[in-house]
């Protein structure tokens, strides 16, 4: 039986992998896919603090293998569902069960995306999902946001305080978003607003070099020249494994502060797919450090 059973490779995951074996836990990481989470995903990383300009698929491997360095036990599995008992925690996989006191779910989030071809092969090109992270590589350029809520709002504002030229398209005729963030959107002189169209083509082949756009009313399309194409259209925290188990909000997200504690004992939810208003790798990172606090605490006092 182990002392916490940590769900997730990504940052989050594999921080708390590292303080729970200095800890010197128990601990074993359950991961369904490769380590490094979505970071692998992303080409260059310029706000990680300490290491500017390091690419995503090499963060997540020096992440790896600092966990690794004190020997954290692995497992690849994909966890179907938790029974959560007074005395023990049982995380069923599809490689068989494992019986734990505490289990720390860091399974992350994935970015909806727009189906699109070259949108897979282009992430990290040109294709991206977070502007505050690649932003700044679009200095006086011009850029495309895709979204209408309050994050697609959000990243037109952020770019545009960098980029020449900031399109925010959008499917229908009003934005969703926040009135005092439209405010704010609509009078800055370097936004433009495409309403009523999609994204149907993203031209390119080893970088983004433009996108075409239809009005989905009309059918008239337009090229726009754009380096950069944010996407915004919303979040998918993988958290349907524990749906009944704990609480979680309309998104999907499971319901946490920031020692990590769902409303089930022993069970805490760190990185992305935990509530929170900001989702970047240093913020999961910390999650990791602080579920794992939170656990040893649980395993004291109950």
């Amino acid at each position: 039986m182990y002392d916490v059973i940590i769900l997730g490779a990504g940052p989050a995951g594999l921080s708390a992998a590292v303080y729970a074996k200095r800890a010197r836990l128990n601990a074993l990481l359950i991961e369904k896919g490769g380590a490094g989470g979505q970071v692998l995903s992303t080409y260059e990383v310029d706000n990680y603090p300490g290491l500017p300009g390091v690419t995503g698929m090499e963060l997540g491997q020096i992440f790896s293998q600092h966990a690794d360095k004190f020997g954290i036990e692995k497992v690849t599995a994909e966890v179907i569902a938790i029974d959560a008992g007074k005395d023990k925690k049982i995380v069923k996989t599809n490689q068989g069960d494992y019986e734990t006191a505490a289990v720390v779910i860091a399974t992350g989030a994935k970015h909806a995306r727009l189906g699109l071809d070259k949108e897979s092969e282009l992430t990290g090109m040109g294709v991206s999902y977070c502007a505050t992270c690649d932003g700044a590589f679009y200095k006086d350029a011009e850029v495309a946001v895709v979204g209408g809520g309050d994050v697609a709002i959000e990243d037109a504002i952020f770019l545009a305080r960098g980029c020449k030229k900031v399109y925010l398209i959008h499917r229908r005729d009003e934005l969703r978003g926040a009135k005092a963030l439209q405010e704010t959107l609509f009078a800055l002189p370097n936004v433009e607003v495409i309403w009523d169209s999609a994204v149907r083509e993203i031209e390119g082949e080893d970088e983004v070099t433009g996108i075409r756009v239809a009005n989905v009313k009309s059918g008239e399309e337009r090229n726009l020249p754009v380096e950069g194409l944010f996407i915004a259209v919303g979040i998918i925290p993988n958290s349907e494994a524990f749906e009944g188990l704990v609480s979680m909000d309309k998104g999907g997200y499971i319901v946490a502060g920031e020692d990590c504690k769902t409303d089930i004992a022993g069970i805490f939810a760190a990185g992305d797919v935990r509530t929170k208003p900001l989702r970047q790798i240093v913020t999961a990172a910390a999650d990791g450090a602080n579920a794992i606090y939170s656990v040893q605490e649980y395993l004291i006092h109950g």
